[in-house]
């Protein structure tokens, strides 16, 4: 496993890379079959240190965790243990539910624009609306998978919502966390 190990604006010492390498490569073992690669970043906000993990598996599925601390090893032991707790809840899945599947999970390519908001006030004449500013314009990528496992996606990856293609037939389908707490699962396919 390849692992990406740096600080924003911290110096890391060669102690704490070997520390995050066995810990993190111990959890990982213990969960996952197929990691190719982790990024962990520290950072400091304010008198906390931050450690933020993603760890990529070759399903094409990852899983992030963020731990806070005053001392920047104990907020990688946060980090660690989120890591553990969101792999351990996963295990079975991780291990049993890609068995079927003989080749990754194949990406799409996509557009991701961040709009400017409008600063009009609203009128109820809509013939000549102000067209949005986009001031961001990035690539995406947007994974072929199954319902449960862009669920699983979303879960493991601490995200709000996901865009992905069912492999079921090929469409677009968005799964997102709703407010009260349970997913919702768009389709457009099946709306009528």
């Amino acid at each position: 496993m390849r692992y990406q190990i740096s600080g924003k604006q911290i110096d890391i010492g060669e102690a704490l890379q070997t520390h995050v390498k066995a810990e993190l490569g111990e959890v990982v073992e213990k969960y996952a079959q197929r990691p190719t690669d982790a990024v962990v970043i520290f950072s400091r906000a304010a008198h906390e240190h931050v450690c933020e993990a993603t760890i990529h598996l070759s399903t094409g599925l990852s899983a992030q965790a963020k731990g806070h601390a005053n001392e920047i090893y104990a907020a990688f032991e946060s980090c660690r243990e989120k890591m553990d707790k969101q792999l351990r809840r996963y295990k079975r899945r991780l291990r049993n539910h890609h068995s079927a599947r003989t080749a990754p999970v194949e990406f799409a390519e996509g557009s991701s624009y961040i709009l400017a908001p409008t600063e009009e006030p609203e009128d109820d004449d809509h013939s000549d609306l102000p067209q949005p500013i986009v001031i961001a314009e990035m690539e995406t990528k947007i994974p072929s998978i199954t319902v449960g496992e862009a669920v699983m996606q979303l879960e493991l990856g601490g995200q709000k919502m996901l865009v992905f293609r069912n492999e079921g037939h090929g469409g677009v389908n968005v799964v997102y966390r709703r407010e009260d707490g349970n997913i919702g699962w768009i389709d457009p396919r099946n709306s009528k």
